[in-house]
């Protein structure tokens, strides 16, 4: 079987399952390290053209990472297309295992019961502490309703502010991000990449936690170490 990856989660996810089934991938897809397999252009831009001229069984993709045009335009092409929607822990590994096993045809992996059981065992937080999550900056943007990784952080105790803001991804102004009441600051490296220095003065008053993005928001392999990583980093 053929696969093209439009998505760099599940391109980590199929590649640590069945090493070799990938066929092309996009040029953010950084896990496993010297992955081999042909690029194909980023996650909002692919090159249709290539992608069916490798001639893939199966194309996966997401609904928030690719755009709907590029899917059709896949779809019009004749390609089999499986678009995911994950915006919810469950929904990872709902989805993770139809991509797999109904997609790939592959069996379930170890490192999926791994990171089922791992969440699992997280123990249930106690009063969750307001934060904000910023994700971007020049302009300053957050994580708002019905995100991935706003749902990770619930399960480790962490209260998005922006969590019922209308948008899922607002853009608010510096001095109301700082005068919402958070009493943390969560500064992932991507898509944004925040660091020490890159980042926490523009919270003075809060603590900042500058996390691993992977862990954050990639659903795959890194699941099975996301909840003891991000534990230690908002500690």
């Amino acid at each position: 079987m053929r696969v093209v990856s439009l998505v760099p989660s599940l391109t980590e996810a199929v590649a640590v399952t069945a090493p070799g089934l990938l066929a092309g991938v996009t040029d953010w897809c950084t896990h496993p390290p010297g992955l081999a397999a042909t690029r194909i252009g980023g996650t909002k831009n692919p090159d249709v053209a290539a992608v069916a001229a490798l001639r893939p069984d199966l194309v996966i993709a997401n609904e928030e990472e690719n755009r709907a045009p590029d899917l059709a335009a896949l779809r019009e092409a004749g390609l089999d297309v499986m678009v995911t929607v994950i915006r919810t822990l469950d929904e990872a590994f709902a989805e993770l295992e139809r991509v797999l096993i109904t997609g790939c045809g592959l069996g379930r992996p170890r490192w999926l019961d791994e990171a089922e059981a791992a969440w699992a065992a997280v123990p249930a937080p106690g009063a969750p502490r307001p934060a904000v999550v910023p994700v971007w900056r020049r302009p300053w943007m957050v994580l708002g309703r019905d995100t991935f990784a706003g749902d990770l952080l619930a399960r480790l105790g962490v209260r998005n502010v922006y969590a019922d803001h209308a948008e899922r991804y607002p853009r608010i102004p510096l001095a109301e991000l700082n005068a919402s009441g958070a009493e943390l600051v969560v500064l992932p490296d991507e898509p944004y990449r925040f660091t020490a220095d890159d980042g926490p003065e523009a919270f003075p008053a809060l603590p900042a936690a500058l996390v691993d993005g992977r862990h954050l928001t990639w659903y795959g392999p890194s699941l099975a170490e996301a909840p003891a990583v991000l534990r230690a980093a908002l500690r």
